[in-house]
């Protein structure tokens, strides 16, 4: 599959790469913040459309089962959806355990932040998601200047001729321009190496 390279300076582009960045870095400190609630460290995951909260890895082994699913490859549990008491306790610990887990449950709820759509930011530039979903896209932003792989061409001519017909439309990022995939290369380490610098 080829990919395709573009950057755009113009504001309202910059802005809106920028604005998804802000989100993921407010959505990573709340993850941060939801793990010390659950003395755990919480896994940063993704899908096609959004950043989420996954499972807290957890200190503890097979009692830790009455409320959290067994632990996935990586070592992370996510709460169950309700509680797994043991067989052969009393009224009184399922009560118990049960009550534990509504509160649990109420805290994940409390602290979980919401999920971080990028397909919203995508929209917001002009590209057609479905496009994305089939293809893939990469953004960052690098010293005022978006930048953009994309696994499919993006043409202004050609949205503006399908959009008058009345047509789909891969879509267009305003201001775009195409590049080299070494110019985009050569943006991508200097963001990996501000990334490093800022993080030391």
């Amino acid at each position: 599959m080829a990919n395709y390279f573009y950057k755009s300076s113009a504001p309202a582009t910059v802005g809106i790469v920028r604005s998804f960045y802000v989100m993921k870095d407010s959505l990573s400190a709340q993850l941060i913040a939801l793990g010390v609630h659950f003395g755990g460290k919480v896994a940063p995951m993704r899908d096609v459309d959004s950043h989420f909260a996954g499972g807290v890895k957890l200190n503890g082994g097979a009692e830790l089962d009455v409320h959290w699913c067994r632990p996935d490859d990586h070592g992370y549990r996510t709460l169950r959806t309700a509680a797994k008491p043991e067989k052969g306790i009393s009224k009184e610990e399922r009560a118990a355990i049960r009550a534990e887990h509504e509160r649990l449950v109420a805290l994940w709820n409390e602290h979980c932040p919401a999920r971080l759509s990028t397909t919203e930011y995508w929209d917001r530039l002009g590209v057609n998601s479905g496009s994305l979903w089939l293809c893939g896209g990469v953004k960052f932003e690098l010293d005022g200047t978006a930048y953009f792989l994309l696994g499919f061409q993006i043409n202004k001519a050609e949205h503006d001729a399908q959009i008058a017909a009345g047509q789909p439309s891969s879509g267009w990022i305003d201001g775009a321009v195409e590049i080299l995939a070494s110019e985009y290369e050569t943006a991508r380490l200097a963001k990996l190496k501000a990334i490093e610098v800022a993080n030391a």
